[in-house]
């Protein structure tokens, strides 16, 4: 059991004398050594758990010259997108013993120096890229490098996983069509992703005949900025009866401005949003939104980051150098939640 306040905190040599062994011999097992015999592992972690020894994460790192740290760059800690995008990475990275640090690069963007620097100074074993960062050099990192999600610069040598948010936007389309919206608006800001979709949601809407209205592209895809283009919308297009937006934030925007407007969701004005997060899932909100599996884009990077760090460190036990130039990619496929926010055009009062 762990020891109370007032005893002295068990030491590695307590549990080497505990078990009848070395200190180094203790390292060994705490590194999940495979050149101890099954009697002497158990006999220490028999000792472990009685001491109630908590070992340094740090000095068993040192011990097996490794950190087993992943960095993960994002862009913006207000997006749920990133939640389960870490919950996914960390379903995979848990079991080895990896443990993830998050930095967000506009969050200390005045300071004018990376996070993805303090992380290589810190020796992470491998680093996933996921949101449009300006520090990202097209050249690569030294270390493994996933990108998560379609982003503007994908470093050379980088494996990319994403969901296919052309595809997302066309089934977003298709959907209010289906339901009989012809006058379908979009609001967007920056970012890979959004232009993705933006482009895909003017390709659906010109290969049905209808004219496609765009606001954004500048601003960030936070509400604010959901709400200032959702007013810019209804004031060019008064009769829009659906809207697009670029995700689940941006779709709360809109859901602003049309309580200010006096318009219901979904019998005057439909909502789609994209991410399909948690914030979709509320009663309240009742979002029908494009589900981009970000859960699955986080496991399937964890995976590709595991296999690149594995093979790294098998080329460096064979003599080798470098990581393997031939970058993955793996595209997910998305899907649509359909819930209370869409309704048939034909109930509506704005058309």
């Amino acid at each position: 059991m762990p020891p109370s306040p007032r005893q002295k905190r068990p030491t590695i040599y307590d549990v080497a004398e505990r078990a009848g062994v070395s200190k180094s011999l203790v390292s060994l097992v705490l590194q999940n050594s495979t050149r101890v015999s099954d009697e002497k592992r158990a006999a220490v972690r028999a000792a472990i758990q009685e001491l109630g020894y908590l070992p340094s994460r740090a000095a068993t790192a040192l011990a097996g010259n490794r950190t087993r740290a992943i960095g993960v760059m994002i862009d913006d800690f207000r997006n749920p997108w990133f939640v389960d995008l870490l919950e996914g990475m960390q379903a995979v990275l848990d079991a080895p013993g990896f443990h993830v640090t998050v930095a967000d690069a506009n969050l200390n963007a005045h300071l004018e120096q990376s996070p993805i620097s303090g992380f290589l100074a810190a020796g992470v074993e491998g680093l996933v890229i996921g949101g449009d960062v300006d520090a990202v050099p097209a050249e690569g990192f030294p270390v493994p490098t996933v990108v998560a999600g379609n982003r503007a610069i994908v470093p050379a040598g980088a494996d990319l996983v994403a969901n296919d948010d052309e595809a997302g936007a066309r089934l977003a389309v298709e959907h209010l069509r289906d339901l009989g919206h012809t006058q379908i608006g979009h609001v967007t800001g920056t970012g890979r992703a959004a232009e993705l979709r933006r482009r895909s949601y003017e390709r659906a809407m010109r290969d049905a005949g209808l004219e496609p209205r765009v606001i954004g592209g500048s601003g960030a895809t936070d509400q604010g900025e959901g709400r200032r283009a959702s007013r810019e919308l209804f004031e060019r297009w008064p009769a829009t009866s659906a809207v697009f937006a670029a995700n689940d934030v941006m779709a709360l925007g809109v859901l602003g401005t049309l309580d200010e407007l006096g318009l219901r969701v979904p019998s005057d004005v439909s909502i789609v949003g994209y991410d399909d997060s948690h914030l979709a899932g509320f009663d309240h909100l009742s979002l029908t939104s494009v589900d981009d599996r970000s859960a699955e884009v986080g496991r399937a990077a964890a995976e590709l980051l595991l296999a690149r760090i594995e093979g790294v460190r098998t080329a460096a036990r064979d003599g080798a150098a470098g990581v393997p130039s031939r970058a993955a990619r793996k595209v997910i496929q998305p899907t649509l939640t359909v819930r209370g926010s869409t309704a048939t055009a034909a109930t509506a009062t704005n058309t």
